[in-house]
Protein backbone atom coordinates (compact mmCIF):
# COMPACT_ATOMS: atom_id res chain seq x y z
CA UNK A 1 0.00 0.00 0.00
CA UNK A 2 1.35 3.56 -0.62
CA UNK A 3 0.99 5.29 2.83
CA UNK A 4 1.62 9.22 3.53
CA UNK A 5 2.70 11.03 6.19
CA UNK A 6 2.10 14.72 5.82
CA UNK A 7 3.70 17.40 7.69
CA UNK A 8 0.87 18.32 11.01
CA UNK A 9 -0.29 22.09 10.36
CA UNK A 10 -1.98 22.87 13.40
CA UNK A 11 -0.49 25.98 15.20
CA UNK A 12 2.65 25.07 16.72
CA UNK A 13 2.06 21.33 16.14
CA UNK A 14 5.87 19.92 16.13
CA UNK A 15 5.02 16.33 16.29
CA UNK A 16 5.27 13.58 13.15
CA UNK A 17 2.88 10.36 13.08
CA UNK A 18 5.77 7.82 11.60
CA UNK A 19 9.83 8.08 12.99
CA UNK A 20 12.08 6.60 10.99
CA UNK A 21 12.65 3.57 12.80
CA UNK A 22 8.85 2.93 12.08
CA UNK A 23 9.00 3.53 8.86
CA UNK A 24 11.48 1.28 8.09
CA UNK A 25 9.46 -1.51 9.02
CA UNK A 26 6.81 -0.71 6.47
CA UNK A 27 9.32 -0.61 3.59
CA UNK A 28 10.93 -4.07 4.74
CA UNK A 29 7.08 -5.03 4.55
CA UNK A 30 7.10 -4.15 0.71
CA UNK A 31 5.09 -1.05 1.44
CA UNK A 32 5.74 2.45 -0.06
CA UNK A 33 6.07 5.34 2.35
CA UNK A 34 6.20 8.65 1.26
CA UNK A 35 6.94 11.53 3.57
CA UNK A 36 6.11 15.33 2.95
CA UNK A 37 10.16 17.34 3.23
CA UNK A 38 10.60 18.38 6.66
CA UNK A 39 7.47 16.55 8.53
CA UNK A 40 10.04 15.19 10.77
CA UNK A 41 12.06 18.17 11.77
CA UNK A 42 11.00 19.64 14.55
CA UNK A 43 11.04 15.97 16.21
CA UNK A 44 14.35 16.48 15.71
CA UNK A 45 13.90 13.54 12.40
CA UNK A 46 15.65 15.38 9.78
CA UNK A 47 14.86 13.98 5.78
CA UNK A 48 17.66 12.36 5.32
CA UNK A 49 16.80 9.86 8.03
CA UNK A 50 13.70 9.03 6.38
CA UNK A 51 15.52 8.23 2.93
CA UNK A 52 18.01 6.04 4.35
CA UNK A 53 15.47 4.01 5.37
CA UNK A 54 13.76 4.00 1.90
CA UNK A 55 10.97 6.41 1.87
CA UNK A 56 10.37 8.69 -0.44
CA UNK A 57 10.22 12.42 -0.27
CA UNK A 58 7.72 14.30 -1.55
CA UNK A 59 8.42 18.35 -1.84
CA UNK A 60 4.71 19.62 -0.47
CA UNK A 61 1.84 18.36 0.78
CA UNK A 62 -0.12 18.43 -2.59
CA UNK A 63 1.86 15.55 -3.73
CA UNK A 64 2.10 13.80 -0.54
CA UNK A 65 -1.98 13.80 -0.89
CA UNK A 66 -1.24 12.69 -4.28
CA UNK A 67 0.82 9.82 -3.77
CA UNK A 68 -0.60 8.32 -0.41
CA UNK A 69 -3.93 6.20 -0.05
CA UNK A 70 -3.44 5.60 3.67
CA UNK A 71 -2.74 9.19 5.68
CA UNK A 72 -1.39 8.77 8.84
CA UNK A 73 -0.53 11.86 10.26
CA UNK A 74 -1.16 12.94 14.56
CA UNK A 75 -4.12 15.95 14.46
CA UNK A 76 -7.00 15.87 12.90
CA UNK A 77 -7.30 18.07 9.04
CA UNK A 78 -7.33 21.98 9.29
CA UNK A 79 -8.42 23.29 6.71
CA UNK A 80 -5.40 22.77 4.18
CA UNK A 81 -5.64 19.53 4.65
CA UNK A 82 -8.78 19.28 3.86
CA UNK A 83 -8.48 20.71 0.65
CA UNK A 84 -6.02 17.62 0.00
CA UNK A 85 -8.33 15.06 1.23
CA UNK A 86 -9.99 12.60 -1.83
CA UNK A 87 -12.83 10.21 -1.38
CA UNK A 88 -10.52 7.21 -1.69
CA UNK A 89 -8.29 8.10 1.02
CA UNK A 90 -8.07 6.02 4.32
CA UNK A 91 -6.92 8.73 7.11
CA UNK A 92 -5.79 7.48 10.22
CA UNK A 93 -5.11 9.84 13.19
CA UNK A 94 -6.51 11.95 16.29
CA UNK A 95 -10.13 13.24 14.93
CA UNK A 96 -11.96 13.99 18.05
CA UNK A 97 -15.32 15.19 16.00
CA UNK A 98 -17.31 14.84 19.00
CA UNK A 99 -16.48 18.59 19.52
CA UNK A 100 -15.88 19.23 16.00
CA UNK A 101 -19.65 19.25 13.91
CA UNK A 102 -17.81 21.76 11.22
CA UNK A 103 -14.56 19.02 10.86
CA UNK A 104 -17.44 16.28 10.74
CA UNK A 105 -19.27 17.45 7.73
CA UNK A 106 -16.39 18.32 5.82
CA UNK A 107 -15.16 14.81 6.44
CA UNK A 108 -18.45 13.71 5.54
CA UNK A 109 -18.62 15.81 2.03
CA UNK A 110 -15.27 14.55 1.29
CA UNK A 111 -16.25 10.62 1.22
CA UNK A 112 -13.24 9.26 2.69
CA UNK A 113 -13.02 6.76 5.39
CA UNK A 114 -11.90 7.61 8.97
CA UNK A 115 -10.46 5.81 11.56
CA UNK A 116 -9.65 7.61 15.05
CA UNK A 117 -6.62 6.87 17.25
CA UNK A 118 -9.18 7.81 20.00
CA UNK A 119 -11.56 5.25 19.25
CA UNK A 120 -9.59 2.48 18.82
CA UNK A 121 -10.26 0.07 22.02
CA UNK A 122 -7.89 -3.31 22.59
CA UNK A 123 -8.16 -4.74 25.72
CA UNK A 124 -11.21 -2.69 27.63
CA UNK A 125 -8.24 0.47 27.14
CA UNK A 126 -7.83 2.81 24.71
CA UNK A 127 -4.01 2.11 23.45
CA UNK A 128 -3.71 5.14 20.97
CA UNK A 129 -4.66 7.44 23.25
CA UNK A 130 -3.35 6.62 26.20
CA UNK A 131 0.67 7.69 25.75
CA UNK A 132 -0.86 11.50 24.36
CA UNK A 133 -3.03 11.22 27.51
CA UNK A 134 0.59 10.42 30.12
CA UNK A 135 2.33 12.98 28.17
CA UNK A 136 -0.99 15.71 28.47
CA UNK A 137 -1.28 15.04 32.27
CA UNK A 138 2.44 15.96 32.89
CA UNK A 139 2.51 18.52 30.93
CA UNK A 140 -0.72 20.15 32.38
CA UNK A 141 0.90 19.92 36.37
CA UNK A 142 4.19 21.76 34.75
CA UNK A 143 1.89 24.56 33.18
CA UNK A 144 -0.49 24.73 35.85
CA UNK A 145 2.70 25.30 38.14
CA UNK A 146 3.92 27.86 35.90
CA UNK A 147 0.86 29.91 35.23
CA UNK A 148 1.00 29.91 39.19
CA UNK A 149 3.91 32.30 38.77
CA UNK A 150 2.98 35.79 39.33
CA UNK A 151 4.98 37.27 36.23
CA UNK A 152 2.53 34.42 34.38
CA UNK A 153 -0.34 35.92 35.81
CA UNK A 154 -1.08 33.80 38.67
CA UNK A 155 -1.34 34.48 42.48
CA UNK A 156 2.21 33.71 43.21
CA UNK A 157 2.27 30.66 44.81
CA UNK A 158 5.04 28.01 44.80
CA UNK A 159 3.19 24.70 44.40
CA UNK A 160 4.92 22.50 46.67
CA UNK A 161 5.08 24.86 49.52
CA UNK A 162 8.17 24.60 51.91
CA UNK A 163 8.96 24.78 55.37
CA UNK A 164 7.07 27.45 57.46
CA UNK A 165 4.62 28.02 54.38
CA UNK A 166 1.10 26.33 53.33
CA UNK A 167 1.82 23.82 50.11
CA UNK A 168 -0.31 24.68 47.09
CA UNK A 169 -3.52 22.70 46.44
CA UNK A 170 -4.45 20.72 43.21
CA UNK A 171 -7.76 18.99 42.11
CA UNK A 172 -7.91 16.75 39.57
CA UNK A 173 -10.80 15.70 37.94
CA UNK A 174 -10.76 12.17 36.48
CA UNK A 175 -8.48 9.33 37.55
CA UNK A 176 -7.11 7.87 33.94
CA UNK A 177 -4.35 7.61 32.55
CA UNK A 178 -4.34 11.84 31.92
CA UNK A 179 -5.49 12.72 35.73
CA UNK A 180 -3.29 9.84 37.20
CA UNK A 181 -0.32 11.50 35.22
CA UNK A 182 -1.34 14.76 36.52
CA UNK A 183 -2.08 14.17 39.93
CA UNK A 184 1.33 12.01 40.19
CA UNK A 185 3.82 14.49 39.29
CA UNK A 186 1.69 17.42 41.57
CA UNK A 187 2.10 14.80 44.84
CA UNK A 188 6.04 14.33 43.71
CA UNK A 189 6.24 17.98 44.47
CA UNK A 190 4.88 18.54 47.43
CA UNK A 191 1.52 19.57 47.08
CA UNK A 192 -1.42 18.46 48.70
CA UNK A 193 -3.87 16.45 45.79
CA UNK A 194 -7.32 15.69 45.34
CA UNK A 195 -8.46 13.63 42.67
CA UNK A 196 -12.14 12.44 41.82
CA UNK A 197 -12.91 9.95 39.91
CA UNK A 198 -16.19 7.47 39.95
CA UNK A 199 -14.53 4.37 39.54
CA UNK A 200 -13.22 2.64 42.92
CA UNK A 201 -10.19 0.94 41.41
CA UNK A 202 -8.84 4.24 40.19
CA UNK A 203 -9.85 5.87 43.25
CA UNK A 204 -7.73 3.16 45.12
CA UNK A 205 -4.26 3.35 42.91
CA UNK A 206 -4.72 7.10 43.34
CA UNK A 207 -4.72 6.88 47.32
CA UNK A 208 -1.55 4.89 47.11
CA UNK A 209 0.69 7.43 45.82
CA UNK A 210 1.02 8.68 49.43
CA UNK A 211 -0.41 10.85 52.57
CA UNK A 212 -0.60 14.04 50.82
CA UNK A 213 -3.61 12.42 48.09
CA UNK A 214 -6.85 12.63 48.77
CA UNK A 215 -8.79 10.62 46.37
CA UNK A 216 -12.91 11.72 46.47
CA UNK A 217 -15.73 9.99 44.55
CA UNK A 218 -17.01 12.39 42.22
CA UNK A 219 -20.57 14.15 43.79
CA UNK A 220 -21.13 17.30 42.03
CA UNK A 221 -21.47 19.00 45.58
CA UNK A 222 -17.93 17.41 46.66
CA UNK A 223 -16.20 19.32 43.40
CA UNK A 224 -17.57 22.44 44.09
CA UNK A 225 -16.33 22.58 47.73
CA UNK A 226 -12.69 21.37 46.69
CA UNK A 227 -12.90 23.85 43.31
CA UNK A 228 -13.22 27.08 45.98
CA UNK A 229 -10.02 27.23 47.41
CA UNK A 230 -7.64 25.26 44.69
CA UNK A 231 -4.86 26.95 43.58
CA UNK A 232 -4.77 24.60 40.25
CA UNK A 233 -7.55 22.29 38.92
CA UNK A 234 -6.57 19.98 36.36
CA UNK A 235 -9.99 18.57 34.12
CA UNK A 236 -9.08 14.85 32.47
CA UNK A 237 -12.65 13.30 32.02
CA UNK A 238 -12.80 11.05 29.35
CA UNK A 239 -16.00 9.51 27.60
CA UNK A 240 -14.42 7.81 24.92
CA UNK A 241 -15.21 9.29 21.73
CA UNK A 242 -18.18 11.58 22.98
CA UNK A 243 -18.14 15.05 24.16
CA UNK A 244 -16.79 15.92 27.54
CA UNK A 245 -19.06 16.48 30.11
CA UNK A 246 -19.37 19.90 31.88
CA UNK A 247 -18.41 19.45 35.48
CA UNK A 248 -16.67 22.74 36.54
CA UNK A 249 -19.51 25.56 35.84
CA UNK A 250 -19.44 28.95 35.78
CA UNK A 251 -20.42 29.29 39.11
CA UNK A 252 -17.74 27.41 40.88
CA UNK A 253 -14.90 29.05 38.89
CA UNK A 254 -16.36 32.53 40.46
CA UNK A 255 -15.72 30.84 43.90
CA UNK A 256 -12.07 30.48 42.86
CA UNK A 257 -9.38 33.24 44.16
CA UNK A 258 -7.63 35.37 41.47
CA UNK A 259 -5.29 34.00 40.13
CA UNK A 260 -5.89 30.60 40.54
CA UNK A 261 -5.35 28.36 37.15
CA UNK A 262 -7.49 26.24 35.32
CA UNK A 263 -5.92 23.60 32.77
CA UNK A 264 -8.94 21.39 31.19
CA UNK A 265 -6.96 18.60 29.01
CA UNK A 266 -10.19 17.32 28.27
CA UNK A 267 -10.66 20.05 25.58
CA UNK A 268 -9.55 17.95 22.62
CA UNK A 269 -13.31 16.43 23.38
CA UNK A 270 -15.37 19.96 24.32
CA UNK A 271 -13.67 20.67 27.65
CA UNK A 272 -14.89 20.35 30.89
CA UNK A 273 -15.23 23.18 32.21
CA UNK A 274 -18.36 25.46 31.21
CA UNK A 275 -15.80 28.16 31.02
CA UNK A 276 -13.68 26.48 28.65
CA UNK A 277 -12.71 27.54 25.04
CA UNK A 278 -10.13 25.89 22.83
CA UNK A 279 -6.18 27.92 22.98
CA UNK A 280 -3.67 27.22 21.04
CA UNK A 281 0.14 27.08 21.86
CA UNK A 282 0.46 30.55 20.17
CA UNK A 283 -2.00 32.67 22.84
CA UNK A 284 -2.39 29.73 25.18
CA UNK A 285 -4.01 31.32 28.09
CA UNK A 286 -7.28 33.33 28.82
CA UNK A 287 -8.63 35.11 32.15
CA UNK A 288 -12.25 34.55 33.17
CA UNK A 289 -13.55 35.88 36.67
CA UNK A 290 -10.08 36.50 37.27
CA UNK A 291 -8.87 32.69 36.92
CA UNK A 292 -6.51 31.61 34.19
CA UNK A 293 -7.74 29.22 31.90
CA UNK A 294 -5.09 27.15 29.75
CA UNK A 295 -7.00 25.13 26.91
CA UNK A 296 -4.60 24.31 24.23
CA UNK A 297 -6.03 21.36 21.97
CA UNK A 298 -2.77 19.83 21.47
CA UNK A 299 -0.95 19.84 24.53
CA UNK A 300 1.79 17.05 23.85
CA UNK A 301 2.96 19.40 20.83
CA UNK A 302 5.10 20.86 22.72
CA UNK A 303 7.29 18.26 23.06
CA UNK A 304 7.34 16.84 19.69
CA UNK A 305 10.32 14.52 19.92
CA UNK A 306 9.05 12.72 23.15
CA UNK A 307 5.53 12.55 21.48
CA UNK A 308 6.37 11.38 18.48
CA UNK A 309 8.80 8.09 19.73
CA UNK A 310 5.77 7.53 22.11
CA UNK A 311 2.65 7.64 19.15
CA UNK A 312 4.99 6.10 16.57
CA UNK A 313 5.63 2.87 18.78
CA UNK A 314 1.76 2.49 19.06
CA UNK A 315 0.17 3.37 16.32
CA UNK A 316 2.80 1.19 14.20
CA UNK A 317 0.76 -2.24 14.71
CA UNK A 318 -2.61 -0.91 13.60
CA UNK A 319 -0.78 0.71 10.67
CA UNK A 320 0.52 -2.49 9.50
CA UNK A 321 -2.84 -3.83 9.75
CA UNK A 322 -4.57 -1.50 8.04
CA UNK A 323 -2.16 -1.57 5.44
CA UNK A 324 -2.47 -5.00 4.91
CA UNK A 325 -5.34 -5.28 2.64
CA UNK A 326 -9.46 -4.72 3.67
CA UNK A 327 -9.21 -7.96 6.39
CA UNK A 328 -8.39 -4.85 8.61
CA UNK A 329 -11.94 -4.46 9.24
CA UNK A 330 -11.80 -8.10 10.69
CA UNK A 331 -10.11 -6.48 13.46
CA UNK A 332 -12.39 -5.73 16.62
CA UNK A 333 -10.27 -2.76 17.68
CA UNK A 334 -9.76 -0.86 14.30
CA UNK A 335 -13.24 -1.59 12.87
CA UNK A 336 -14.53 0.07 16.33
CA UNK A 337 -12.36 2.79 15.78
CA UNK A 338 -13.97 3.41 12.54
CA UNK A 339 -15.52 7.41 12.78
CA UNK A 340 -16.43 7.85 9.04
CA UNK A 341 -16.66 4.96 6.62
CA UNK A 342 -17.12 6.05 3.27
CA UNK A 343 -18.84 9.24 3.89
CA UNK A 344 -21.15 8.08 6.29
CA UNK A 345 -20.75 8.92 10.18
CA UNK A 346 -20.65 5.23 12.00
CA UNK A 347 -19.43 5.09 15.29
CA UNK A 348 -22.73 4.91 17.87
CA UNK A 349 -20.71 7.85 20.52
CA UNK A 350 -21.23 10.33 17.20
CA UNK A 351 -24.57 9.37 16.56
CA UNK A 352 -27.22 12.22 16.02
CA UNK A 353 -24.37 15.11 17.00
CA UNK A 354 -25.02 17.08 13.42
Amino acid sequence: MRIGIPSETKTLEGRVALIPAAAADLVRRGHEVFIQAGAGEKSGFADEAYAKVGVKLVPDAAALYEAGELIVKVKEPVAGDLALLKKHHLLFCYLHLAAEPALTRSLLDIGLTGVAFESVEENGGLPLLLPMSVIAGRIATQIGTTLLHRPQGGKGKLLGGMASTPRGKVVVLGAGAAGGNAAALAAAAGANVVVFDKRQDRLAEMMAMGPNVTALYAYESSVAEEVANADLVVGAVLIPSAKAPRVVTDAMVRTMEKGSVLVDISIDQGGCFETSKPTTWKEPTYDVHGVTHFCVTNMPGAVPQTSSVAISAAILPYVQRLAGGKEWREFAPLHGGINIDGGELVHPALKGML
